[in-house]
């Protein structure tokens, strides 16, 4: 492991990622499967900006959450959500969006159990309307994306990073599912987060390989596989360097924020931002890049190579890696290997002296003699 880490951090090719991207496709299709069958047995636990009600925070030590049922027995609101924070805060959450219902349960709860100390009221279409937001903020991200990327590199690179984005944003979600972590305003831009994120790895990768691609692509003796696996090799600890260091902050808010203050709104911000910043980095290595060489592969020009190098019988066993020297080709879009910018600089005749107060390089007249 320490050889591997070390080749990678020197710019060597020793990982043969193409062997995994078939073990990682199916990886990612045990945990969309999960995903999805959780999301759609379990759902989402929506906070009350998205599905409405009222949410109580009643400041009561002796009190038990039993204590705070029976209080909302009275009023018909046995379904209630109650947690008990720190051993001092019991939290209520109910489906309940009648004003005058919710004010009464609110009086109650002061009179009987303890002094309220956040009472909050979200109606049904304030809900639908963040949930609308939340949706054309997410197909507007995707849209301005994919035409961004097929302007600046092509359509079948923006196909490839919007489908490990979507992978990205499925396996969060699952994972919120699985947990029954609540889903808030601050998990929606959490999500966005994780989405450029996901794709500022993917660009990487893209952007490199397009550089290989220019560099050894006109001497077809590499495939497309190839190339992207030395392009992967090349910013793979970038992209592990990145990762760690985005986490560590994320994993402190995570622990300090939740655990030692209590902050909820901390805590579910940190969580989708950890699960994303994991999820995103595996992406752009093993499904992105996976999938545009695949997609490359098909076209015709890398067709005629791997036929060429087939046929010479070099594509026998495991991906060929491309030596320092052999990658340091100059870019053939720039002149190439004979191009006039690759050869030696000419030098130029160093420039004939001229005489002082001479303009021109023309001998000086002779001057006339006086006669006495």
């Amino acid at each position: 492991m320490i050889t591997v880490l070390r080749g990678l951090y020197a710019g060597e090719t020793v990982v043969d990622f193409p062997r995994w991207w078939r073990v990682a496709a199916v990886a990612s299709g045990v945990a969309l499967l999960v995903s999805l069958g959780s999301f759609g047995l379990r759902g989402l636990e929506l906070g009350i900006d998205f599905a409405g009600g009222t949410a109580y925070e009643v400041a009561a030590p002796d009190a038990s959450v039993s204590d705070a049922r029976s209080i909302l027995s009275r009023f018909d609101a046995d379904g209630a959500r109650i947690q008990l924070v720190d051993g001092e805060i019991i939290r209520i959450r109910s489906d309940i969006d009648e004003p005058v219902r919710a004010a009464e349960i609110r009086d109650a709860l002061s009179t009987d159990l303890g002094r309220v100390e956040t009472f909050e009221q979200v109606g049904p279409t304030w809900g639908d309307e963040v949930t609308d937001k939340a949706v054309r903020a997410l197909v507007v991200f995707f849209l301005v994306v994919a035409l961004y990327i097929s302007a600046r590199l092509e359509w079948k690179m923006a196909a490839g990073a919007l489908a490990a984005v979507a992978h990205d944003i499925v396996v969060s979600v699952g994972v919120y599912s699985l947990l029954g972590a609540e889903v808030t305003p601050a998990t929606v831009v959490a999500f966005l987060t994780i989405m450029g994120y996901s794709l500022y790895d993917t660009i990487v990768v893209y952007d490199k390989v397009r550089e290989m691609t220019g560099r050894l692509g006109a001497t077809e003796r590499y495939t497309y596989t190839e190339l992207m696996n030395l392009a992967l090799n090349r910013v793979a600890m970038r992209s592990i360097n990145t990762s760690i260091t985005s986490a560590l902050p994320v994993l402190s808010l995570l622990v300090i924020g939740s655990v030692v203050l209590g902050a909820t709104a901390l805590r579910e911000f940190a969580l989708a931002l950890l699960v994303g910043i994991v999820v995103g980095s595996y992406s752009s290595l093993f499904l992105a890049a996976a999938m545009v060489a695949r997609l490359k592969e098909g076209e015709q020009r890398w067709v005629q190579v791997r036929d060429k190098l087939s046929g010479r019988g070099l594509l026998d066993g495991p991906t060929r890696t491309i030596g320092r020297s052999e990658a340091s080709v100059p870019d053939a879009r720039s002149g190439g290997p004979s191009g006039r910018a690759s050869g030696p600089a000419r030098r130029r005749p160093a420039p004939t002296a001229r005489p002082a107060g001479t303009g021109s390089g023309a001998p000086p007249r002779p001057r006339k003699k006086r006669r006495r």
